[in-house]
């Protein structure tokens, strides 16, 4: 009985890290993708009328710095499970 009680708590606890390990992956690829199509969107528009490019730039640099921000915290949530 305690050998079958050892062997799921070692499951539970692998399970539980590749979880964490699988949620901190999908959060940087999430990250990576939002700010990539912010980069992509913020360029057309710019090229679309480079006057307005300040605008553009500043609105940019404070989207990406919060999508960074959350997918650091859903990163520091995914170890903490850990």
């Amino acid at each position: 009985m305690e050998l079958a009680s050892i062997l799921l708590q070692a499951a539970e606890t692998s399970l539980n890290a590749v979880g964490a390990t699988i949620g901190a992956g999908l959060a940087v690829i999430g990250a990576g993708i939002g700010i990539g199509k912010i980069g992509s969107s913020a360029m057309e528009a710019i090229g679309r009328q480079p006057d307005a490019a300040g605008d553009v730039r500043m609105s940019m640099i404070i989207s990406a710095a919060l999508i960074e921000g959350a997918a650091l915290f859903a990163i520091v949530v995914c170890f903490l499970a850990l």
